[in-house]
């Protein structure tokens, strides 16, 4: 039984009459796509075990001594469409759908920048701990699990939620791997609106090869040690 399985909820784009629309596959499905990539992913992974997981369990001990659990799940869109459950470091308070609904139903500007960029700039959920793993990235180090089993890669599009699908006008995110890191998110991830997500996903489709993934890894480490995350 697949992972996936567990998760089979289609949410590829639909047409007027809810019928899936055709995605179609890259026009150029080289070899590093369909066998390369995958082995860079499990290579590194595996290759960073010795220092990512006792750095996890670190993380994951200052979270808990908050008093929160430590690790949560989100659903997100995966590779043709498919639900998957995300693993992250827990950065929020309680409650936090809660709170965001009260919070832009009582702030007109807040709500017009989660509008456009589905993110605030000053996030009233936020934890003081989770707030420093956020601007580090280091919340989404979980996601190397997610690496492991197949359902993200090291390098791809930014995982979107299912209630943000409405808002991705292009089908390059369906033929990829969600990524940990990507062409967006080295870029001014915190002054692009969500809609220029599908610019990078459409550019990053067309030159999915080891140069590129190798590029955007470099980038991400630079990101990370800046403290630019979201």
């Amino acid at each position: 039984m697949s992972f996936y399985s567990t998760y089979s909820t289609d949410l590829r784009p639909r047409d007027e009459a809810n019928a899936p629309v055709p995605v179609s596959k890259p026009s150029r499905p080289t070899l590093y796509r369909k066998v390369g990539k995958r082995i860079l992913d499990l290579s590194l992974v595996l290759a960073t075990a010795w220092f990512t997981v006792p750095v996890i369990a670190i993380l994951a001990l200052a979270v808990l001594v908050t008093g929160q659990s430590p690790f949560y799940t989100q659903d997100r869109i995966g590779l043709d469409g498919k639900i998957f459950r995300i693993w992250k470091l827990r950065t929020m308070l309680p409650n936090a759908k809660q709170r965001l609904e009260t919070y832009l139903e009582n702030n007109p500007e807040a709500r017009a920048e989660w509008d456009e960029k589905q993110k605030l700039t000053n996030d009233p959920r936020i934890t003081p701990i989770g707030g420093f793993l956020r601007r580090s990235s280091l919340d989404e180090l979980p996601q190397l699990f997610n690496v492991f089993n197949g359902t993200m890669s090291l390098i791809g599009p930014r995982p979107m939620m299912p209630e943000q699908k409405s808002q991705y006008v292009g089908t390059a995110y369906y033929r990829l791997r969600p990524g940990m890191s990507g062409l967006w998110q080295v870029s001014k991830r915190n002054e692009s609106n969500f809609v220029s997500r599908v610019m990078f996903d459409e550019a990053y489709d067309k030159v999915v090869t080891l140069k590129t993934d190798v590029r955007v890894l470099a980038q991400t480490v630079g990101v990370v040690l800046r403290g630019t995350g979201v």
